[in-house]
């Protein structure tokens, strides 16, 4: 590439254009401008030529046509080592333009803005600016972008190290970025108008998510895999993504999984909360008057699975909370003679409090404190937005080899006015309050999922197991002792009365379900031979 010397200076976002545009004048290069940029070039005393002096042809229709013009986009476009490209600019007095400075109208910007209306809306729909990005990035051999203020001073820097020239791969990676950037901007165009012009817009024809790289990771799932983590720009709420790190090393592939279960489970909930999750499933959950009262009730759930578990809680922790967590004398002095004396299990192993990570809507200053004195490594993440009403928009997308499968977010649980009491046996106030608590932990807990609880804490569950009949061992095996009069809830529907006489075998004294199968009246009439009350649902929850 040949020095540099003459520049398209566009900008919707001015921060910085004045400062850059001397310094390249001082270069020697001719700046040419349109508009509110051109103004502000001015005022700062660097020289600028207009656009439509340039051109010969006058801005029109309001500012919609300016750039629009084959002495603009033939010197961006033409070839400069390509003699007939050469002769045909010469002959039709095109100028070669070598850097072009453009950003574009804010039109996410101006679409975030209560009120806003479809014709505000359409008037930030760029188009003189994105035919200008595309065709510089497209010549990147001979011209470079820049869409972003940040690169100012890099720039400058490679022209002033190099006599008034770039390097073909700073041009390469700025083209690069270009492109992502009016992805970007269509993609938003695009999502905005579907939104405005189609009545079912939850599914486009073409889904194009706008997702931007925060951070590369150690590595995925496991170390042989390679991992980043990107943030939707779409999103409806900021999400684990938008979280803040107040503490700790760097987080794992898996520990942004976990949080993200912690994340979901814990704000499934209106009363204090206090969720434990050990591989995506809650290996303890409790519900309670304060957020230190339900963290020990959930470490009781599972204390030999809480090792090594990520915590979510949908309240501010306190300093009441703080001093158990990571807290091996807690452990070791009030959360397991507990533990022996109601599951009746007093052969387990239990290494210690060991917590990997932490995600919560807020923290007391002196909790803070004292939980980052606990461990230097142990992740603690800030979500104050922690449950907005909005998330309930967005969509779940998961990959599959060759494309994606995309739904609704399983945001919806059951109240008591939902239930359908099917059996003889009719469930106590109390069971109903457990059957609500259990019916949303199930929700959270990998398919097939049979969870036990008594009251509002969980004491037992079978997670991911092909068989429901699996499911209610492991769960019975888990509570021990605390399976007794607990209540059982399925995700799914029991297929035939073996589920369900596995369920009565825990020893449960409720059971809510779905419901859904062609054999209901069988598993029905087993419960009622069980003596056990039981609600259907009608609601699914699979989690696969």
């Amino acid at each position: 590439m040949a020095k540099i010397e003459r520049a398209l200076i566009s900008v919707s976002d001015k921060s910085g254009i004045a400062e850059f545009a001397q310094a390249i004048a001082d270069m020697g290069v001719e700046i040419l401008s349109t508009g509110g940029t051109m103004r502000v070039i001015e005022e700062a005393g660097v020289p600028v030529k207009p656009v439509e002096q340039y051109t010969g042809f006058p801005e029109m229709m309001d500012g919609r046509v300016k750039t629009l013009h084959p002495k603009i986009h033939g010197g961006l476009l033409a070839l400069r080592d390509n003699p007939e490209h050469m002769r045909q600019a010469e002959a039709n007095g095109v100028a070669m333009i070598d850097l072009v400075v453009v950003n574009l109208y804010p039109f996410e910007e101006t679409i975030a803005q209560e009120g806003t209306t479809l014709e505000e809306a359409v008037e930030q729909i760029d188009i003189g600016g994105p035919s200008m990005v595309r065709s510089a990035a497209k010549n990147f051999r001979d011209v470079t972008i820049v869409c972003n203020p940040d690169h100012y001073d890099e720039v400058l820097a490679e022209m002033r190290e190099n006599e008034g020239e770039t390097t073909l791969e700073t041009r390469q990676q700025l083209a690069l970025e270009a492109y992502e950037h009016t992805c970007r901007y269509d993609a938003a165009i695009s999502a905005y108008l579907r939104e405005q012009f189609t009545e079912e817009a939850q599914f486009p024809t073409v889904l194009a998510p706008k997702l931007r790289k925060v951070t590369e990771l150690r590595y995925g799932e496991n170390p042989h895999q390679s991992a980043a983590l990107y943030q939707d720009l779409n999103a409806n709420e900021p999400g684990l993504a938008g979280a803040e790190q107040l503490h700790g090393k760097e987080l794992s592939f898996n520990n942004y999984l976990d949080l993200t279960a912690a994340l979901e489970c814990a704000r499934d909930f209106e009363d204090p909360t206090a969720i434990i999750i050990k591989h995506l499933n809650p290996c303890g959950a409790s519900s309670a008057a304060t957020l230190a009262e339900a963290f020990e009730n959930a470490y009781l759930s599972d204390p030999v699975s809480a090792f090594g578990s990520v915590l979510g809680f949908n309240r501010v922790v306190d300093v009441d909370l703080a001093e158990e967590i990571f807290n091996d004398d807690w452990l070791r002095e009030i959360v397991m003679p507990r533990f022996y004396e109601e599951s009746g299990k007093t052969d387990v192993t239990v290494i210690g409090a060991f917590v990997e990570a932490i995600i919560a809507p807020g923290y007391e200053p002196e909790a803070l404190e004292m939980l980052k004195g606990k461990s230097k490594n142990m992740r603690i993440m800030l979500l104050e937005d922690f449950a907005p009403e909005s998330r309930k928009l967005d969509l779940d997308m998961r990959s599959i080899p060759g494309g994606a499968l995309v739904q609704n977010r399983d945001y919806e649980s059951v109240l008591p006015a939902d239930f359908k009491v099917v059996t003889q046996a009719q469930p106590t106030e109390e069971q109903i309050t457990s059957m609500v608590f259990a019916d949303r932990i199930a929700k959270h807990v990998k398919s097939n999922a049979i969870v036990l609880v008594q009251g509002t804490t969980l004491v037992g569950a079978g997670a991911g197991q092909m068989s429901r009949v699996d499911s209610c061992i492991i769960a019975s095996r888990k509570a021990g002792d605390r399976a007794q009069s607990a209540v059982l809830a399925s995700d799914a529907m029991f297929p035939a009365r073996d589920g369900l006489d596995a369920a009565a075998e825990t020893g449960c004294s409720a059971i809510i379900q779905p419901g859904g199968s062609k054999r209901d009246e069988e598993v029905i009439a087993a419960a009622d031979e069980h003596g056990i009350p039981m609600v259907m649902t009608g609601m699914r929850h699979f989690w696969h």
